[in-house]
Parts: C-alpha cells; sequence; structure tokens
C-alpha cells in the first residue's frame, strides 16, 4: 500500500490529529488525513471545526504527500447512535467553506437522508454502502457522490444489514468506486490482496460467469480508481511518465505466485503480502527485500502493546 485514507474516526483533541499527522508524515506513506471527531462526543454536537480550520491553515507535514479531509458521523440507525440530520448539515455547511473533501460510513437509507436535505455531492465519498435502492443508485450517479466498497467486512454486515455489495449495481450505473479495506481493526488485517479476491469471489458467487469481473479491473479498481475518488489520480494510481513514483514490485519467483503467465492474474488470484519485495513511494524506498527501511517495525510494535496497556 502507497497510499493510504487514514478515516480517523477518533480524533479526541488537537494534539492527537497533530500527532496522526506527524505518524503518517514519519512513515513516508502518501495519505489522506480526514480528521474526525472524539468517539465520546455527544451525538448533538458538532465536530471540532475550528481546530480543522487550524489544521488546514497551518499547514501539513512534509512536502506535499499528505492531504486534508473530513470525517464525518452517519444521520441514519447505525451502532453508534445516529447523529440528528441538522448536526449533520453544519458539519457539512463547516468543512465546504474550508473547501475540504467529505468522507462517511455509509448506512441503509443514508443517500435519501442526505438527498433530501440537499447534502450529496461530489466531494463527498460514503463508504462500504449497502442497502442502496434503485432510486438512490440514480441520485448518485447525478450528484457523483463516490463509494469505496469494502468487500471484506461488508460480507461481515451483510447480515446485520440485509444487504449484499453491490460493486456491479453501482458500476452499471457509472458511480465512481474505489476499494477499501475499512478498519484493519475489524477485518483482521490489512491484506488489500485479499480485498480484491473477496470482491471477486463475492461478484462470482452472484453473478457466475454471467457478469464477467476480471482480474485486470479488480486491479484498475485497486490502483488508479482509488487515486481517483481521492482526487489524486493525476499524482499517483498509475505507471504513467509525469506521475510520481508511487509503486510496489512483487516477486514473481515465489512458490504460490509463479510462473506468472498473466500478471494481473497472478497478483488478484495468488498473491499475498509477503510477496511484496519493494515498496516505493515518491521515489524513496521505503521497503526493502520484505524490510522496513524508513522506520523501526519492531519499535513500532512495542509502542502500540505499551499504548494498550
Amino acid at each position: 500500500i502507497t497510499t493510504v485514507h487514514n478515516w480517523s474516526h477518533n480524533t479526541r483533541s488537537p494534539e492527537h490529529a497533530d500527532a496522526e499527522l506527524r505518524a503518517l508524515h514519519a512513515t513516508g506513506v502518501r495519505a489522506r488525513f480526514s480528521y474526525g471527531w472524539g468517539q465520546e462526543l455527544p451525538l448533538n454536537r458538532t465536530m471540532d471545526l475550528e481546530d480543522l480550520a487550524r489544521v488546514q491553515r497551518e499547514g501539513l507535514p512534509g512536502d506535499g504527500l499528505l492531504s486534508l479531509g473530513a470525517a464525518v458521523r452517519t444521520p441514519v440507525t447505525n451502532p453508534r447512535g445516529a447523529v440528528p440530520i441538522e448536526v449533520i448539515a453544519a458539519e457539512f455547511e463547516g468543512i465546504r467553506a474550508l473547501g475540504l473533501p467529505i468522507t462517511m460510513h455509509a448506512r441503509p437509507g443514508v443517500v435519501s437522508v442526505l438527498e433530501g436535505h440537499g447534502l450529496l455531492g461530489p466531494d463527498l465519498q460514503l463508504v462500504h454502502p449497502q442497502g442502496i435502492s434503485v432510486e438512490e443508485r440514480r441520485l448518485l450517479a447525478e450528484r457523483r457522490t463516490t463509494m469505496s466498497c469494502s468487500p471484506v467486512i461488508e460480507m461481515l454486515y451483510a447480515q446485520a444489514t440485509r444487504g449484499e455489495i453491490q460493486f456491479q449495481e453501482l458500476l452499471e450505473r457509472e458511480v465512481l468506486q474505489s476499494l477499501s479495506v475499512d478498519s484493519s481493526a475489524a477485518s483482521a488485517n490489512a491484506d488489500f490482496f485479499n480485498c480484491m479476491r473477496a470482491l471477486l469471489w463475492s461478484h462470482k458467487q452472484r453473478f457466475g460467469s454471467r457478469v464477467p469481473l476480471s482480474p485486470r479491473r479488480l486491479l484498475e479498481l485497486a490502483t488508479i480508481d482509488g487515486a481517483r475518488d481521492l482526487g489524486i489520480a493525476e499524482l499517483t494510481g498509475s505507471l504513467t511518465p509525469g506521475k510520481r513514483a508511487d509503486l510496489i514490485l512483487v516477486r514473481t519467483t515465489d512458490p504460490n505466485i509463479g510462473p506468472v503467465i498473466d500478471p494481473a492474474f497472478a497478483l488478484v488470484y495468488s498473491a499475498q503480502p509477503s510477496n511484496v519485495d519493494t515498496v516505493i513511494v515518491d521515489g524513496r524506498v521505503l521497503v526493502r527485500e520484505g524490510r522496513f527501511t524508513a522506520l523501526d517495525a519492531r519499535q513500532v510494535m512495542r509502542d502500540a502493546e505499551q499504548s494498550v496497556h
């Protein structure tokens, strides 16, 4: 993974926001930091829009690898509680006044609620949608609101929401979609190869060979479409002259993946994180021969364990 969308849904204070930005900068990764809210924030209070403006005003660390957005709560029923639509509308107004992109985790019915209050738009990304009606798909296409499909976690949510992974239905309406892990804790890992496979198996289970989904298309979804969804496709997402040098090198000589005949097929059906030999972001080598070069992974784990305790 060369670009991370840090969906920061526990931004507890300005100090927490600054610490997350320093951490992103220290890894060397390209990232969108979507400033969120503290989990203890009452449902009837808006997120800290003043501090969001401060972060934008002071600028982000580094040399352009990081960008800023805002993560907002949802106005429909969910385990954390529905936020009054008036609070959501106030947050949208404040965020849009700053010209920042917005991201929201989607639940059934959220598209209609947002449309009813004039909040849909091309600056809004909805994450792991399910239960999207035919009419709501039309609205998404017309408003150019984007969707991020999180197939591993959507399989877990499908029973609770009585929904399916609606990648194909949204594709047919030409809604821009990207691929995502969602929460690496909830899905038990951050294996992006696994995300491609999960969507592939879900699609095959629903449609068989009647509506093919090719490995090449899945690879596009995991790369250039992700860059389009974050608004950085002019910088990254494809190996194109003039773009930044964000790329991974995958060994084709490992027993689980070789011999490789079709690269896209091998990456989608066979590749594992252990096959990644090199990771380069903006021309800087972050992983070489499978080992981190830009950070001390053992120290990171020690710090994480200490923080947990």
